[in-house]
């Protein structure tokens, strides 16, 4: 139910020409009010005055639509275009206005959910991706300004990076001279960038604050890369992170040491122990054969907090069952476990779920397919096609004589399923054609690389 006030907060904002006529009268404590309510209405117009004329010290996205503020309606997962563009104009016309210092100090832009169906009525979203690069433009903006120096404003943000906006960024997060929005960065998502590319621009949004990093899909990492990023970036703070595929695998001129050893995964091993914030660790399609317990065994502390944990496609076969029981054994705070695509069958299985039974905290585990409702002989990593032709009869009876093992153990709490096919994820969908265009070139380069070959030959 909603209050009187924000009822006529509603109908102030309602009217825009009178609203922006109006702040001057308006106590500073009602403002985050009509923030709320313009955003609510989709009034662009006075959510961008409203931020050039914030007279708070402070500006919390997240928290301005939470529910924890009136109305008690969640908006976090509303990604209006309109009104988070105004939000970042209204922020620079906040630095441009006329007049004494700035009582702006902070703005936090973070918190907003996308999903996969927008709540707002225009249905016009803007993304992850596209929020970094507005946020970015008008950083480089407003740093060609000719302004009277003042304390820069701090500007919390989610930052996305591709090779499409890595030069912006990179522009907004190091300028060349004084700078009214300075960006920090709590969580950063890179695709379709070199290596290099990577490390510079992480380099640039202060590592030492990130609480969440995901490297994904289109950058090429291999361990060399990972130990390099590890070692000589660090991540004190870091909670979350997420390789892309092969991350693990040797580099291409590495030569095996005589004792078997690899000294870069005992390296990346030994980083990962460091980490001692770290909740949440995806390893999805690297390929972990005989790896697994040095891997996760060298966690150390990090294995006392660690809470989610995905190792999809990891080539995890049943010799290696023992070894993957023995790492995550002591990590008695894991909520979530995900391991699907890899090639075990209902045995293995069994003698997993017997283990997990001791975790207490575990909530959930997504698991594969048995490679048993498998023809005989099919091959891993499967692809889409491949993946949804196994006997669905056999498949069920393996999968309750599982629930049965956590039952007879009184781990009814934990929830098991096989999602085939994955979750919707904003971020491809909102770089897919920049994603399509990177593919298309990597496929000309092999091509011509393939080509030149046999020239040669």
């Amino acid at each position: 139910m909603r209050s009187l006030r924000f009822i006529s907060a509603e109908a102030l904002v309602s009217h825009p020409q009178v609203a922006k006529q109006s702040l001057d009268g308006v106590a500073h404590n009602l403002y985050p009010l009509l923030f709320k309510a313009s955003y609510l209405l989709e009034q662009a117009e006075v959510i961008r005055t409203l931020l050039e004329r914030w007279p708070l010290e402070e500006f919390w996205l997240s928290a301005l639509l939470g529910p924890r503020s009136e109305p008690p309606e969640d908006l976090r997962d509303r990604a209006c275009r309109a009104c988070l563009e105004a939000c970042v104009q209204g922020l620079a016309d906040h630095v441009l206005r006329a007049g004494g210092p700035r009582r702006l100090r902070v703005a936090d832009l973070t918190g907003i959910r996308d999903v996969q169906v927008q709540q707002c009525p225009c249905g016009r979203a803007l993304g992850r991706w596209g929020r970094t690069e507005l946020l970015a433009r008008t950083c480089c903006r407003l740093q060609a300004e000719p302004l009277v120096a003042q304390r820069p404003i701090q500007v919390f943000a989610d930052l996305f990076v591709t090779e499409g906006n890595f030069k912006v960024v990179v522009q907004a997060l190091g300028p060349s001279g004084p700078a009214p929005l300075r960006v920090r960065c709590l969580s950063f998502r890179a695709d379709s960038l070199g290596p290099s590319q990577l490390l510079h621009v992480l380099r640039l949004a202060g590592p030492g604050e990130l609480r969440r990093l995901e490297v994904v899909h289109n950058v090429r990492l291999h361990a060399g890369h990972v130990q390099q990023l590890l070692a000589q970036v660090g991540f004190p703070q870091l909670a979350s992170l997420t390789l892309p595929a092969k991350a693990f695998d040797a580099p291409p001129t590495s030569t095996p040491t005589p004792d078997g050893e690899d000294p870069l995964l005992t390296s990346i091993a030994w980083e990962l122990s460091q980490m001692t914030q770290l909740t949440e660790l995806s390893v999805a399609f690297s390929t972990l054969t005989g790896k697994i317990r040095k891997l996760l065994g060298l966690l150390g502390r990090a294995a006392q907090t660690l809470r989610i944990l995905t190792l999809e496609e990891c080539s995890i076969e049943d010799s290696h069952m023992s070894m993957l029981i023995l790492a995550l054994s002591p990590c008695h705070e894991l909520c979530e476990l995900r391991f699907l695509g890899n090639p075990l069958s209902a045995r293995a299985l069994r003698r997993l779920f017997t283990a997990l039974c001791e975790l207490p905290k575990l909530r959930c585990v997504e698991f594969p397919v048995p490679k048993d409702c498998y023809p005989e002989g099919t091959a891993y990593p499967q692809d889409e096609l491949a993946m949804s032709k196994f006997d669905q009869q056999k498949y069920n009876v393996i999968a309750e004589d599982l629930r049965a093992v956590l039952l007879r153990a009184g781990r009814g709490d934990i929830q098991v399923c096989t999602p085939l096919f994955g979750s919707f994820d904003p971020d491809i969908q909102e770089t897919s054609n920049e994603l399509g265009a990177f593919l298309l070139q990597a496929f000309k380069t092999a091509l011509e690389n393939f080509s030149r070959a046999l020239e040669q030959m």
